[in-house]
């Protein structure tokens, strides 16, 4: 079984997904384990003990693995799997990324209020914009197009700005809990350490929603 593997790459680890048996790098997969009472759940950090089964980053693969019980099969052995097992691991992604934006409020490299928003965006000081799904829509164009401008102005004045992302992930009271503020709509991860991995958190939930 190559499940658990380690494939050779020059430059990434990778892994074989139980449900295509497609190899890939683990960041485009995540890793499952069997609890203590026999039950499949998600190591979204990779990190749990013991052998574990890797599936395609993304909500329909999950969900589909569930369907085909490619778990038990990969195991070979006879394990629990809940039927929402795709959300439930949406929900441990989302789990994570809150508790990175808490780590990068509390370093200083998370801000909100969309004039402040703005002025970091003009400034260049931004590593990822965030914007609550439930803000209005002339808010949440406002921003984009401040983050647009300034890449296009900066590419015209010869630099090469690196690519800002902008997340859609959470609605204003789970923002607002992040920030330990109340009913946050635009938000901005300032540059640093704990920023990027909040923005590698962000990623992995933004690819596992959309696949």
């Amino acid at each position: 079984m190559l499940d658990e593997k380690l494939l050779a790459s020059s430059d990434e680890t990778k892994r074989q997904c139980a449900l295509t048996r497609e190899v890939k790098p683990i960041a485009d997969l995540i890793r499952f384990v069997v609890s203590p009472d026999g039950e499949v759940v998600p190591d979204t950090d990779a990190k749990a003990e013991g052998r574990g089964v890797w599936i395609t980053l993304g909500a329909k693969a999950v969900a589909e693995a569930v369907r085909r019980k490619a778990f038990a099969k990969s195991l070979k052995a006879d394990v629990k799997v809940a039927g929402d097992l795709a959300e439930l691991t949406r929900r441990r992604l989302e789990e994570r990324f809150l508790n990175a934006l808490s780590i990068a409020r509390k370093s200083g490299q998370l801000m909100s209020g969309a004039t402040k928003v703005k002025s970091a965006i003009e400034a260049g000081q931004i590593a990822a914009l965030l914007t609550a799904t439930d803000a209005a829509e002339d808010g949440r164009n406002k921003l984009v197009n401040s983050l647009k401008g300034f890449t296009m102005a900066a590419t015209e004045a010869g630099m090469n700005p690196s690519d800002t992302a902008h997340f859609e992930l959470l609605d204003s009271d789970q923002m607002g809990l992040a920030l330990g503020m109340e009913n946050v709509i635009h938000a901005a991860l300032t540059k640093g350490g704990a920023a990027q991995a909040a923005v590698k958190r962000a990623d992995r939930l933004a690819r596992y929603i959309a696949n």
